[in-house]
């Protein structure tokens, strides 16, 4: 996107100050490139920022908070007295910031590094020497946010017994059931074989590979001893990875909290941490297709890559924590709670064809395990492709457009631009004479803003898109300046809460204007405003080079807002017709993030089109409503909702076996009901290709496959399958129906009161 001309300027004058600030020639003790980089950040967010806050008592106040939660989150190495001493900064932290002082970061470094001493200490003696009663019925709060600073070091040592207890006890559970798991397969296997032989001839021959060695089954005595050793194991290893890092790492944490405190996506990189920003594990690289980030202590899932092998498995989720990883053919899995990203990063890469194991905690707080076979990105399932739906006594012959993300011709080699490849599929699906279209941008979290605006043109005629704007300027319009109309027939967008920026522009767009119905979860991701990246060497004009890579600041600089004038910012785009999905009831999206920007409403542009008219669309919402009310597949969504949103706020756990196994058994006992949901087909559903497609899947084996499980998934879709009755309420024209479908409609059109 383009820079304004002025932004530039007054980003040169950031610069310019910034090389005054250290001209002289001396190699830099860290203190002093600590100060120029923090100079040089504060510089660049006061002159771009979208909304540059004041920096002030308030400021000073968010920072200390967030900053000891980033380096205690867990509240195992401070006390109340360490933070006492630390509070004397809590509302001076302001005045050193804007004196580019580091006073309290100082302060606050010895008290981390003793902390982490004395932690290290308290946490060897009781693995060594304490004797953990697991019969004892106790409480450990599990939710940081809730937790109490310890009030001495007695305290500190207690809270270190419950959550070391508490971690032995969970691994212990696990390798129970996995070794009760082994077990009844085993014993399946066992009466398979016997079967075998009861029904085979004496001459035959059963396969030796049938039979297997009956799995070795261990106390629980022994499992609890293996459990303890995995635990001291695990935290020997953190402790080393934290007296690894460096007064660096620690000025990184700082910085990032003076960063987040204008929103959560303006932060600072240094030099490796940017390279790491850019790297999709997947794109040319053999790994499982997932980009992740750092959360307090865990690895946060931030997105699937369209096509790659975490995509294709679909069960890892953005939003999962990984906690451990498993190589293939490793017995035991590698904790890697604490690890910075780029170890995480190489830990799950490996080479084609493996398998590796991730335990993810899911947003609901359940802990699960998923394989998945380290491949390549298959690049052609990231772009746009479409089927035919046929739904024999509802919708007939609906055209279906997939979009995982909105890319560019600068990002693909062929020199695909979404845009250009949907206007592609459109007029395949005119070829068939389609009836209607749905574009599915669900999990599509945005890309390429000059592309959304064009495709969005592909169904209205010429007009106002979306507004971008920067601070303190007047909004700047991207239009679609074509006045011609690709498809002009009905039109269907599906989302959910996984769709972002981009998206959000397109459906936001088309429900202004009135040109499409919007079909999805509660609400978009919410995320409506614009990142920049600025290198921190160019703000640094002396000769010394001593002090570079100072490393780079990614910058929230503008917001988007719709035509209407509301901002996508944290609401997002709330569909006209809400269908209940497994996170109905917990918040997702921007809402989740502290600091985020607010929303904010500016001028509206005038905009019309006179493609076509939606009539009757209250009534079509409501047909809709009244199905999904009395729809068991959706209640039974609703009821799991409920659950999830349950164990989510679940947050004291008892620390006993006995206890803790019965939560987690009924929590096993109450998901059983919700095992095979969303597993059936959807009956009479047909999803077939287009016939000009069929050269092309054809002449590759592996297409083949991943074409075939993607179609079996589209018929999977009861999403899919009420937003096909929802175009068929949409396109309402009797005549287009047969006297199947006129009944069907008007005994639905019966339930719905005035």
């Amino acid at each position: 996107m383009r820079i304004q001309p002025s932004i530039f300027i007054a980003l040169l004058g950031a610069v310019l100050t910034l090389g005054a600030f250290y001209p002289n020639n001396d190699a830099p003790p860290y203190e002093e490139r600590e100060a120029v980089i923090l100079h040089g950040v504060l510089n660049f967010i006061k002159q771009a920022h979208v909304n540059p806050k004041p920096i002030d008592d308030n400021f000073s106040k968010e920072v200390f908070k967030m900053y000891l939660e980033r380096i205690d989150n867990g509240k195992r190495f401070l006390t109340k007295a360490d933070i006492d001493l630390l509070k004397i900064n809590e509302l001076t932290i302001d005045d050193q910031v804007n004196a580019r002082n580091l006073d309290f970061f100082d302060v606050s470094l010895g008290k981390l590094e003793a902390g982490v001493a004395k932690g290290n200490k308290i946490f060897t003696d009781l693995i060594t020497n304490h004797k953990f009663d697991f019969d004892k019925s106790e409480i450990i709060e599990l939710d940081n946010d809730k937790k109490s600073w310890a009030s001495d070091d007695v305290d500190l040592k207690d809270i270190w017994r419950k959550y070391l207890k508490y971690d032995i006890i969970q691994k212990f559970n696990r390798k129970k059931s996995k070794q009760e798991d082994e077990l009844e397969k085993w014993k399946e296997n066992q009466l398979e074989i016997d079967f075998k032989k009861k029904n085979t001839s004496p001459s035959d021959e059963i396969s030796t590979e049938d039979d297997y060695k009956r799995p070795a089954i261990k106390t629980e005595a022994e499992l609890l001893a293996d459990a303890k050793a995995d635990t001291k194991e695990n935290f020997e290893d953190w402790f080393e990875r934290l007296n690894d890092q460096d007064r660096s790492d620690r000025f990184e944490t700082y910085l990032s909290a003076i960063t987040n405190y204008f929103d959560p996506h303006t932060d600072y990189f240094n030099p490796k941490e940017k390279q790491d920003f850019d790297i999709n594990m997947g794109g040319k690289l053999e790994g499982i297709g997932a980009r992740l980030s750092i959360e307090d202590d865990y690895t946060k899932v931030v997105s699937i890559v369209p096509g790659g092998p975490a995509h294709i498995g679909d069960e890892l989720e953005v939003d999962d924590l990984i906690m451990a990883v498993t190589q293939e053919g490793d017995e035991e899995a590698t904790d890697i709670v604490g690890w910075k990203i780029s170890d995480v990063v190489q830990k799950i890469r490996g080479k084609k064809g493996t398998v590796v194991k991730l335990t993810v905690k899911k947003k609901d707080g359940s802990i699960v395990d998923i394989s998945i076979e380290r491949d390549r990105v298959i690049i052609d399932q990231s772009f746009a492709r479409s089927v035919l739906l046929d739904f024999p006594g509802t919708a007939n012959n609906i055209g279906y457009i997939k979009l995982p993300k909105f890319y560019s011709s600068f990002e693909n080699e062929d020199g695909n631009s979404c845009a250009k490849d949907v206007a592609k599929e459109i007029e395949k699906l005119k070829g068939e004479n389609v009836n209607g279209i749905i574009l599915d941008l669900r999990n599509n979290t945005g890309g390429s803003l000059s592309d959304v605006v064009d495709m969005t043109g592909l169904f209205i005629e010429e007009g106002p898109i979306v507004q971008v704007k920067p601070k303190n300027r007047k909004a700047y319009v991207h239009s679609d300046t074509d006045p011609g109309v690709q498809y002009d027939g009905p039109l269907i967008i599906m989302t959910n809460h996984l769709s972002a920026s981009a998206s959000e522009i397109l459906a936001a767009a088309l429900q202004d204007y009135g040109r499409a119905i919007i079909v999805g979860s509660n609400s978009t991701f919410g995320k409506g405003s614009v990142q920049r990246f600025f290198d921190l060497d160019r703000a640094f004009t002396g000769n010394n080079d001593e002090m570079k890579p100072l490393g780079n600041l990614k910058i929230s600089m503008q917001k988007f807002y719709r035509v209407d004038g509301g901002s996508t910012q944290l609401k997002g785009v709330t569909p006209d017709i809400i269908l209940p999905d497994s996170y109905h009831f917990i918040e997702t999206g921007e809402k989740e993030y502290d600091n985020a920007l607010e929303w904010s409403e500016i001028e509206k542009e005038e905009y019309s089109q006179n493609v076509v008219e939606l009539k009757n669309k209250s009534k079509i919402v409501a047909l809709s409503k009244s199905r999904v009310e009395n729809s068991e597949d959706f209640q039974l969504i609703l009821e799991n909702a409920a659950r999830l949103k349950k164990n989510r706020d679940f947050s004291k756990y008892p620390i006993s076996i006995k206890e803790y196994q019965a939560v987690i058994d009924q929590r096993k006992e109450e998901s059983k009901k919700f095992e095979n949901l969303l597993e059936d087909d959807v009956q009479y559903l047909k999803v077939e290709n287009m016939g000009v497609d069929t050269s092309y899947i054809n002449s590759d084996e592996s297409r083949i496959a991943r074409n075939k499980v993607w179609i079996e998934g589209l018929k999977k879709d009861i999403y899919l399958e009420e937003t096909l009755k929802i175009i068929r309420d949409l396109i309402n024209n009797e005549d287009s129906y047969s006297a199947i479908e006129q009944k069907f409609i008007k005994s639905e059109q019966k339930e719905i009161k005035p």
